[in-house]
């Protein structure tokens, strides 16, 4: 029977699932080696980001409680164990990249953690260089992750501010932390405003967002991006109707565009709108996704940002907060037909917090084993006749 060369055995192996690859990494050396080659690991998730496959949510519910959910089958769910064991431990989820989430426990602790390989890496603890603040302050923090393709690295940001009661004190501090050499710099400040006291950026063309005030007494929130390669931020235009008082909105990526979603009074009716930004940075390449006034998606919070497209882009998923039920929902949205199906994940309460990964195998920088000195030729045992040896 003819074998199959390296590149077709390549070719098939880049389709199937993590948990396939985990197991076949069993068959032989070789096919050990070439799953864990850095090359078909890129290969791997290339492949997964550019035919949608390989997705999964992931649910946390009960605060300390995960499960993984296939994205295409929500019926077929896998319960994940934390990292560092300790199965107890608050932890929310930070960012999500290529199959890595940064996490927080409660203690502080800051984690990368890939769930598809079970693997995870405890970043270095970095203090808050702040002056002697005032006794009267509010303190805001900020993360995103995202991966840099320029330095193939993946990179964690940390923004945290200052601010006085009377904003008599403003301190920023930024720093990023960078996978490749563990550990964590001092970068150039924020000089915009949070709008609320924990932000989490979201990334969009290998930029990281988030929404922010120019000075504390605005009203107008602006689009501040943080391009990971060149480490420097800049605006990103939103569609002119966001200048409206009475318009309500949010921003949040999906399916790597920019997507903003818009809650307004329109005849007597609440119309909630959903835009993607096409070509990143073009103000004119913000265009409507879709419009609606249907009752079930406007039960919760004034505007909601869709979590994800499907695989043939023809519906968009939801994550709600149903105040009606004080329950979360997860619920399809058909683009063509306006129709609404609820989706139901098996074994999850009421009450979760979801977020999207792609499974893969994009391994963390784990310790490296310990090496043995050897002895060298110089150091000979010596014999004490009463002793023994010694």
């Amino acid at each position: 029977m003819a074998t199959l060369s390296h590149d077709m055995t390549l070719d098939i192996l880049r389709c199937l699932s993590v948990n396939d690859l985990l197991r076949f990494k069993c068959v032989s050396k070789f096919w050990c080696s070439w799953i864990e080659d850095p090359y078909f690991i890129k290969l791997h998730l290339s492949y997964s980001l550019k035919t949608n496959t390989n997705r999964s949510l992931i649910v946390r519910y009960c605060k300390y409680q995960f499960l993984s959910v296939n994205y295409d089958s929500p019926k077929t769910t896998r319960s994940l164990k934390q990292p560092l064991s300790e199965q107890k431990k608050y932890i929310q989820i930070l960012g999500s990249c290529n199959g890595l989430l940064a996490v927080e426990d409660d203690d502080g602790r800051i984690l990368l953690w890939n769930p598809s390989t079970r693997k995870y890496q405890v970043l270095p603890s970095t203090e808050i260089e702040f002056p002697s603040p005032p006794i009267r302050c509010s303190r805001s923090t900020y993360y995103g992750f995202g991966y840099d393709p320029v330095s193939d690295d993946y990179k964690l940001v940390r923004i945290v501010q200052l601010l006085g009661a009377k904003d008599e004190y403003f301190h920023s501090e930024a720093k990023v932390y960078s996978l490749r050499s563990n550990s964590w710099r001092r970068i150039k400040d924020f000089c915009f405003y949070f709008i609320s006291y924990r932000q989490l950026g979201f990334l969009a063309n290998n930029v990281l967002h988030l929404l922010a005030f120019k000075t504390p007494e605005s009203s107008k929130k602006d689009l501040v991006g943080f391009d990971l390669r060149s480490e420097e931020f800049s605006l990103v235009e939103l569609p002119d109707f966001c200048l409206d008082e009475n318009i309500y909105f949010d921003v949040k990526a999906m399916g790597g565009y920019l997507c903003l979603s818009a809650t307004y009074w329109e005849l007597g009716d609440i119309v909630a709108d959903v835009w993607i930004m096409k070509d990143y940075g073009v103000k004119e390449s913000w265009v409507k996704l879709m419009s609606s006034t249907y009752p079930d998606l406007l039960l919760c919070s004034p505007s909601e940002v869709p979590l994800a497209f499907s695989k043939n882009g023809d519906k968009v998923l939801f994550h709600f907060k149903l105040n009606r039920d004080r329950r979360d929902s997860l619920v399809w949205y058909d683009l063509g037909s306006k129709r609404v199906e609820e989706v139901g994940i098996r074994g999850v309460p009421i009450v979760y917090d979801v977020d999207l990964y792609v499974e893969s195998l994009v391994p963390l920088n784990l310790k490296p084993p310990r090496v043995r000195k050897k002895r060298t030729s110089t150091s000979k045992k010596k014999f004490c006749p009463e002793r023994g040896k010694c």
